[in-house]
């Protein structure tokens, strides 16, 4: 895959070969052993490890498990280079040997199958990759090297967790922030843009309230089931009536809760529901419309009370600065070859990468990595079915190992070296 003209990368890339192996078994490790948000102990520990046995200095309990690591090689740039760790609560049904069967138990107490369904087992092979042959070749390289491995993307809290714990001011300010994720995509083939990269993401739960009864007594409640019925339906006219369609925007509802039995009307409903969207503007007329149609559906059915709207979690935009992305994209098009440096669009997915740069104004570039195996995604793409294939966060999705983890480890690699070349 690499250019037949020498780059900044090459030297560093030359032991790759040699710490492969290793990676692939602490990959596969990372996948039968996957932890839930904010409960990344194992992962981290081993994070850890492998920084120092590598040269790092290393903090751990950064916002309560992320791992921050600092190698000093001389004058010049500070880079960053992230990596999220949790898993997801989903039962994995990959068939891979080395599944997880782990369960754990959940934040209310409830104990809940736990997989790697979203390739942050990948992300944290691939960082731990990078820095080691960073510490390898320091002779080809010159600034500072900052590994962060974060938690809890999945609850969209474990940048900030790492920000509110003083990590702006405990470590040095970087020159730039890299980071990437592996997706569906032919493996090997890199995916880039510049501007948005990901959408916002709100997540958000409506409880409304009404009067409990006899099933057989409808006149003597206000139903809440009903009212949440009338509300799901109205909410998914937003998109349709309320947004430009030259705008985009998504609202999904996730979970309808509601009673215990058939024949008794319950006094309360519960509605989970999710926001996408690519623009501030956007994304303030839809909360703002999603506030307006559960009050008036409230009303509209005689609610005792009005309706609670608890924000369950939130994801900024990552937006990737023009610049430094042009300088990554550029490295990416010099090192490898052209057919597997693509320009990707925004994706409706969300990731809480963006907070760190906002946070420290400083530029950030964010990109994709394929995961799919390449013979299968051409196939499906031939034949108009690449929708069948297991996205992110579906329990049959995981990345082909080769060439996902070596191109993982080049990708940082040589965006990095973009600014710490020697």
């Amino acid at each position: 895959m690499s250019a037949t003209t020498a780059t900044p990368a090459d030297a560093t890339l030359a032991n790759l070969s040699g710490v492969l192996p290793d990676l692939e078994k602490l990959y596969t490790d990372i996948h039968a052993h996957p932890e839930l948000s904010m409960q990344e102990e194992r992962t981290s520990g081993i994070a850890a490890a492998r920084l120092r046995a590598a040269g790092f200095d290393v903090t751990t309990g950064v916002g309560k498990t992320g791992v921050v690591g600092v190698l000093k090689n001389g004058d010049g740039p500070v880079v960053m280079l992230r990596a999220d760790m949790d898993a997801l609560p989903v039962k994995e049904a990959t068939g891979l040997p080395y599944a997880s069967t782990v369960t754990a138990t959940d934040r209310s107490g409830k104990t809940v199958p736990v997989a790697h369904a979203c390739g942050h087992d990948m992300h944290v092979a691939w960082l731990v990759g990078a820095a080691t042959l960073f510490a390898k070749a320091r002779d080809e390289w010159h600034g500072t090297l900052m590994p962060v491995f974060q938690p809890a993307e999945e609850t969209a809290e474990g940048s900030q967790a790492m920000i509110d714990d003083g990590m702006l001011e405990r470590f040095p300010k970087p020159d730039v922030i890299l980071g990437q994720h592996v997706m569906v995509g032919a493996a090997g083939v890199i995916g880039t843009r510049v501007g948005v990269v990901t959408s916002a993401g709100d997540s958000l739960q409506i409880r409304l309230f009404g009067r409990g009864a006899h099933g057989s007594m409808p006149q003597s409640s206000i139903d809440p089931v009903v009212m949440a019925a009338a509300t799901v339906m109205r909410l998914q006219t937003i998109v349709s009536r309320e947004v430009a369609p030259e705008d985009a925007a998504v609202v999904t509802i996730g979970a309808l809760q509601a009673g215990t039995k058939e024949n008794v009307i319950p006094d309360e409903a519960i509605i989970k529901l999710n926001v996408r969207t690519f623009d501030d503007q956007v994304r303030t007329r839809v909360l703002d419309a999603i506030q307006r149609i559960v009050k008036a559906e409230a009303s509209a059915s005689g609610s005792p009370r009005p309706p609670e709207v608890t924000t369950l979690d939130r994801y900024r935009m990552v937006k990737n600065d023009p610049a430094a992305t042009k300088r990554v994209v550029d490295a990416f098009r010099h090192y490898f070859s052209a057919e597997h440096v693509e320009e990707w669009p925004p994706t409706t997915a969300s990731e809480d990468f963006g907070s760190f740069g906002q946070e420290w104004h400083v530029p950030a570039v964010f990109w994709f990595v394929g995961g799919t195996d390449p013979t299968v995604y051409a196939k499906a793409r031939s034949e108009g079915r690449l929708g069948d294939l297991p996205t992110n966060h579906n329990p049959r999705f995981a990345p082909v190992i080769h060439p996902t983890l070596e191109a993982g480890v080049k990708a940082l690699v040589v965006a990095a070296q973009a600014w710490l070349a020697a």
